[in-house]
């Protein structure tokens, strides 16, 4: 017979459950605040889309640099979840735009692409740029950090192949001129853009009275 003094892995059993559970909270809270700052649930169907192929993107790398699902690489993807929608962001909003000076779907997303194509990918080297060395570190705080930075460095490389592949063609396929919300969203998200509008403006004046 024998009989376990110390269990270890309850610990990290109920730390990982506990990280999956951020993860869905996480990206629940990403949907909720890019619906509210979009206002257009076909717009914002396609930030949600380059979330997991992001995600499944870091995993599919996973054993190919020899890194394990542990306590350290879901935190980073906890963290990479609100990154890798920005980029779609960008792409969606852009098109909206076009949309909106009288282009179709599909002529807005090739003028808008030819637009932010080059900051989607000056932004994308930037963050790598910022995560990569730390994944270089030294010692134990190197080895702690490694699957940290690099899960989220990778999510970001995948973020970017999303916005110039994935989002302009969904853009193309899914967005459509946007009409004004009636009811009590209506009102709701006419509020909400008289209050950003005017923290906009209030921040703008504050910059330039520093900047003059």
């Amino acid at each position: 017979s024998y009989e376990i003094s110390l269990d270890t892995t309850t610990a990290i059993t109920a730390g990982i459950n506990e990280i999956i559970e951020t993860l869905f909270i996480a990206l629940a809270l990403v949907v909720l605040v890019v619906f509210i700052f979009i206002q257009d649930w076909r717009a914002t169907l396609i930030p949600v889309f380059a979330i997991p192929v992001s995600l499944v993107g870091a995993f599919i790398l996973f054993p190919l640099l020899g890194f394990t699902i542990n306590t350290l690489s879901l935190l980073g993807l906890v963290l990479a979840i609100g990154i890798v929608v920005d980029d779609a962001i960008v792409v969606v909003e852009a098109v909206q735009v076009k949309i909106q000076e009288g282009l179709n779907p599909k002529q807005a997303t090739n003028a808008a692409m030819k637009e932010v194509t080059a900051p989607v990918i000056a932004t994308t080297l930037v963050l790598i740029a910022v995560f990569i060395p730390v994944a270089a570190m030294g010692g134990i705080t190197g080895m702690l950090y490694q699957q940290f930075a690099i899960t989220i460095a990778v999510s970001v490389f995948f973020s970017s192949v999303n916005a110039l592949t994935l989002s302009p063609a969904l853009c193309s396929l899914l967005l459509r001129p946007q009409k004004p919300m009636k009811g009590p969203l209506g009102a709701f998200f006419r509020g909400f853009n008289r209050l950003f509008d005017r923290s906009s403006d209030g921040y703008m004046k504050v910059t330039t009275g520093f900047a003059g």
